[in-house]
């Protein structure tokens, strides 16, 4: 018996129970049509977030994405997470890059590679794998993991990209005052320090996935409208009356946004800005703001899709 003899051929009842055939211009953009869901603008505060037990609470917009499983973004899912003095935290997502930032305490963070310390303002970046976070004091993070990404293509992380890498709450603020200083600050669309690994020349960015920025909204100031392809996943460090931020689709000949939304920045709240809209930051107040937006800019950047645009 030759193999095509006991070879089992799929029937044709199976194997077109799934295949569709559109013509071109009902299916060219599912996007405008609305059958590819469209990411809301968004806004997380933490006392409806922030969970009162050691445990991680995801910032979960899967029902207004469609997805079964949970995302902030159609690549990315952010999370709160507390950790009580003297307890622990494990985590393993299926992911290959994720981002920490310390909102207060100080502890612990133990992976495959060694340990890791941090406190208060520190921001540390693991390539996915489990990791035991235990606190000295009462600990608060703000993470953001690409697991939806792994999901959505229906893959397990198969090897590390880069190692654990952790940057100073002390370094990155050093960074900003230098920027802030420079004299052609008052002309940039942003006074801000990108945070970037050697792993990665290509994209300039924090992995071969995320990019993360850490930047400060001067009181009096407003930082012109800008827009780009990813999704932005933004944390307010330091927020207050009077600082805000304004999203719309489109531009007024003036370079205002045209009917924008506002979201009044609250202090260790995030929220979420789609992609293709244009933002803008204001300062009303009389002091400093600072925000921490992390983007899958990294694997646009890598697939040439960025598209960021500047008034």
């Amino acid at each position: 018996m030759n193999a095509e003899q006991t070879r089992k051929l799929l029937s044709e009842e199976t194997l077109e129970k799934e295949a569709v055939l559109f013509e071109y211009s009902q299916a060219a953009d599912p996007i405008a049509a609305g059958t590819t869901p469209k990411i809301p603008v968004k806004q997380f505060l933490p006392e409806d977030c922030l969970p009162e037990e050691t445990g991680l609470f995801p910032l979960d917009l899967s029902g207004s994405l469609g997805t079964d499983y949970p995302a902030t973004s159609p690549s990315l899912l952010a999370n709160f997470a507390r950790v009580r003095r003297g307890e622990s935290l494990t985590t393993s997502p299926e992911s290959t890059s994720e981002l920490y930032y310390v909102i207060e305490g100080s502890g612990f963070t133990d992976t495959e590679w060694g340990g890791i310390a941090w406190k208060r303002g520190d921001l540390f970046v693991l390539p996915g794998g489990k990791a035991s976070h235990r606190a000295e004091e009462d600990a608060r993070f703000y993470i953001v993991n690409d697991s939806p990404l792994l999901a959505y293509l229906g893959v397990a992380r198969r090897e590390s990209r880069f190692a654990p890498l952790l940057f100073r709450g002390e370094a990155i603020r050093a960074e900003l005052e230098k920027a802030t200083a420079d004299p052609e600050a008052a002309r940039r669309s942003r006074v801000s320090v990108l945070l970037a690994n050697r792993r990665f020349p290509q994209t300039m960015t924090v992995t071969h996935c995320l990019w993360a920025m850490f930047g400060v909204i001067l009181p009096g100031t407003r930082q012109k409208p800008h827009r780009h392809q990813s999704v932005a996943l933004d944390f307010v460090v330091e927020g207050r009356p009077g600082v805000f931020t304004r999203v719309g689709r489109e531009l007024e000949v003036d370079g205002s946004i045209r009917a924008a939304a506002r979201i009044d920045w609250v202090t260790s709240s995030a929220f979420v800005t789609p992609p293709g809209y244009w933002h803008e930051h204001g300062n009303d107040s009389d002091g400093p703001a600072y925000v921490l937006p992390i983007q899958d800019a990294g694997l646009h950047t890598y697939l040439r899709t960025l598209d960021i645009r500047f008034t």
